[in-house]
């Protein structure tokens, strides 16, 4: 009776370790349907290990970690390429005030290159080679030079159309010195749809081909005005210092990029 009982004993162990091992066969097999054959270089290895009791198990070694990727922040070629293209200073508008009346009549006679026209305009017209400007000279002492590319320039033309009033026997001083207008210019280098920017930006832009062949766009920060033409030549005006003409550019560049045509 022990000896039949033991009889069945294994052979009811040798059974289940006979199932055991078909299931675990069965478990390998799906595993390796599931798993491509390049699996083992991309998303892990599968090892098969044998235990003590001689079934096997699989184990998973965790994936490589991909290469890191370079983060580059927002706008930021952008901003370089709106950097290595700045705006160039075509022309400065400054005043003065010479704090005496002038005898706009006198002053015509006796000055070089000097014309005066009061049917055609109220201001003698006065121009120097060095810098090359233009001034308009009021008989109330009022005077706006024009022409300068800087402020250095623009101060240096006034202090000398200054000089030649004062040569000519007026009191003249040169106070109140103050630039109205910067005009600068820049080219993008590409063309642009201002159709699509003029309906994209409506509110700030306005575009009349039959009449301006550019378009007109007017920033509220800085308070510039832009006129941006299809061949990529952009002309800034309205600014006060050179920084707002930077940083107008700074600003529309971005957006003119997103508009070039292809």
């Amino acid at each position: 009776m022990a000896a039949k009982a033991r009889n069945y004993v294994h052979a009811a162990t040798g059974e289940q370790e006979k199932r055991t091992d078909e299931s675990l066969n069965e478990v390998q097999e799906e595993e390796s349907l599931a798993l491509p054959s390049s699996a083992g270089s991309s998303n892990g290895t599968v090892q098969h290990s044998a235990g003590t009791s001689g079934s096997s198990y699989l184990q998973m070694q965790p994936p490589s970690t991909p290469a890191a990727i370079p983060s580059i922040g927002p706008g930021t070629p952008a901003t370089a390429e709106a950097a290595s293209i700045q705006p160039q200073l075509q022309n400065i508008v400054s005043t003065v005030n010479l704090g005496c009346k002038l005898n706009l009549q006198k002053i015509a006679l006796h000055a070089r290159n000097a014309e005066y026209n009061p049917k055609r305009f109220a201001a003698v017209i006065m121009r120097i080679r060095e810098p090359r400007t233009t001034a308009l000279i009021f008989s109330s002492g009022k005077m706006v030079c024009t022409g300068a590319k800087s402020e250095e320039q623009s101060r240096l033309a006034a202090r000398k159309y200054a000089r030649v009033i004062q040569k000519l026997g007026f009191p003249a001083k040169f106070t109140e010195f103050k630039i109205q207008n910067m005009v600068g210019s820049c080219d993008v280098k590409f063309p642009i749809r201002l159709e699509g920017l003029v309906l994209a930006h409506g509110q700030f832009s306005s575009y009349e081909p039959e009449l301006f062949p550019g378009l007109i766009y007017r920033m509220v920060k800085p308070r510039i005005v832009l006129l941006i033409f299809v061949s990529g030549k952009v002309v800034l005006t309205g600014a006060k210092v050179r920084d707002e003409i930077y940083e107008a550019f700074e600003n529309i560049y971005p957006i003119l990029k997103g508009f070039r045509k292809t």
